[in-house]
């Protein structure tokens, strides 16, 4: 979304702009390369290598045009090792009330700092606010499609 600011640590923030600088150099040149091989295999409404080209090509031009909105639209955040409270680029455990065997980890923060295995929950989003500040065996509610959900914070880190 254009305008929307998008919190991001300083770390994200180079390795978005590493990506946009190699998609738009070394990657446009090879989708080029791509779809002018293919585009020499003869008929274009029948060649399976030039649509899947122009398919990459499209997904490239998106992918660029999402880096560079987060670029251009960011806010660098800074976490604080130390805390013991959820805050942006936090990772929590959470178990549901009822459910005291299921524990959940979220990332509060950008899904484009996610860490691998763990969900995503944006800091704007119900669950990511209404853990904003709070400390590990806090209980916290919030209010959800299907009503109010209750859990407990197990664990930050």
């Amino acid at each position: 979304m254009a305008g929307e600011i998008h919190r991001i640590t300083q770390e994200t923030l180079d390795k978005l702009q590493a990506e946009y600088d190699e998609l738009t150099t070394v990657g446009r040149t090879e989708i080029a390369r791509v779809i002018e091989s293919a585009r020499l295999l003869g008929d274009l409404s029948e060649n399976g290598d030039y649509h899947a080209a122009k398919d990459s090509q499209g997904k490239m031009e998106s992918r660029i045009r999402q880096i560079d909105n987060v670029i251009r639209n960011h806010e660098i955040v800074e976490r604080d090792e130390n805390s013991n409270t959820v805050e942006h680029a936090t990772i929590v455990q959470i178990v549901y009330e009822g459910d005291d065997e299921d524990r959940q980890e979220f990332f509060i923060g950008s899904i484009e700092e996610k860490p691998d295995g763990v969900l995503v929950a944006s800091p704007t989003s119900p669950l990511g606010s209404a853990l904003l500040g709070h400390r590990v065996g806090e209980h916290v509610e919030y209010e959800a499609p299907s009503g109010v959900l209750r859990l407990t914070i197990v664990g930050i880190r």
